[in-house]
């Protein structure tokens, strides 16, 4: 057993609203630990490699430190880059690679388990995202190597036949850049239309492709099974087409880890969202001691936070927790 760790605030996750909550205890005097079982900001390394964010630079700014890009909306290169520094400038406790396996309530505050240490914490913020849990299709044929759920650079796809399901954003991106590098590209929507929520100076370049002939598109449609050398769709109207195909990749989205949101007694509300229960104006949960911070907030609505507007849910937090019996303000 390794020796126990006493600490006032524990985060789980390294992203920015992560490295924002340490920086609020920083501010005020608050001993912290951040657990990230990645790399710093995990889900951003993730992206696409050619990744531009829809927001502009100021929007992704914390701690104070300024994120100055070459460009008004920086690169996913830029955005890791900002964030070391935000890491660095603020010296914050940060633990990478280390997994939490179990959180247990105490009398007083929590006992967190990781991968590498045992802490005890006066107050916990779950700050983990979203982006590691594809959401599957469940069809025939996902368990395959040529699915992926995951994009990251478009070389492998040159001269290849690949589909790619969805509408949104993450679709129209890989649908784009792999075209644009070489492949055969053919989208499968279960809408009748490119989203309307597409960065609106994307989604006319798609549709012109789309009319043109360029990038083949089945509207109304659903993959329905997946082999080695094709795939199946299912239109509407019930009729099957069969096409050749290299690539799947599936940009269907990603899901909360709920599980671990119930193994601490975290209550899930029961609207089409899953939401799970906090409270807006202090970011606690119904566990006392517990906050959520970030799109985890959202439960399955992973659109509705992003780092610039759940940039706040770590001074609220801190509010919250400053004014608690215990808890002096410098």
């Amino acid at each position: 057993m390794s020796e126990m760790t006493n600490v006032d605030v524990l985060i789980i996750g390294g992203g920015p609203i992560g490295l924002a909550c340490g920086i609020a205890c920083q501010k005020n005097g608050l001993t912290h630990q951040i657990i990230e079982k990645g790399a710093l900001v995990n889900s951003i390394y993730h992206y696409p490699v050619n990744m531009t964010f829809f927001s502009t630079s100021d929007r992704l700014e914390i701690g104070d430190v300024p994120f100055i890009s070459h460009n008004p909306k920086p690169t996913r290169q830029e955005a890791l880059e900002y964030y070391r520094r935000v890491a660095l400038h603020w010296k914050l406790n940060i633990s990478l690679f280390d997994e939490v396996r179990r959180v247990e309530r105490l009398t007083e505050g929590f006992s967190v388990h990781t991968a590498k240490s045992d802490y005890q914490a006066k107050y916990v913020i779950i700050a983990t995202g979203f982006y590691d849990i594809p959401n599957l299709l469940n069809i025939p044929g996902e368990s395959l190597d040529k699915v992926h759920h995951y994009y990251r650079d478009p070389h492998i796809y040159f001269g290849q036949k690949i589909v790619v399901v969805g509408a949104a954003n993450s679709a129209v991106d890989v649908a784009m850049e792999t075209w644009r590098k070489g492949a055969d590209v053919t989208m499968v929507i279960r809408d009748q239309q490119i989203r309307e929520s597409v960065k609106y100076w994307i989604r006319p370049d798609i549709e012109n492709r789309i009319n043109e002939g360029s990038i083949k598109a089945y509207f109304n449609a659903n993959l329905v099974g997946i082999r080695e050398n094709e795939v199946e769709i299912e239109t509407a109207e019930g009729k099957q087409h069969v096409i050749p195909n290299d690539y799947v990749l599936a940009m269907t989205g990603y899901l909360p880890d709920f599980s671990f949101l119930y193994s601490m007694g975290i209550e899930i509300g029961g609207d089409e969202f899953r939401t799970p229960i906090h409270d807006p104006a202090t970011m606690k949960t119904n566990v006392d001691g517990l906050y959520l911070a970030g799109v985890i907030c959202g439960g399955l609505k992973t659109n509705k936070w992003f780092i610039e507007n759940s940039r706040e849910h770590a001074d609220l937090i801190m509010a919250d927790i400053i004014n608690q019996r215990g808890v002096i303000r410098p």
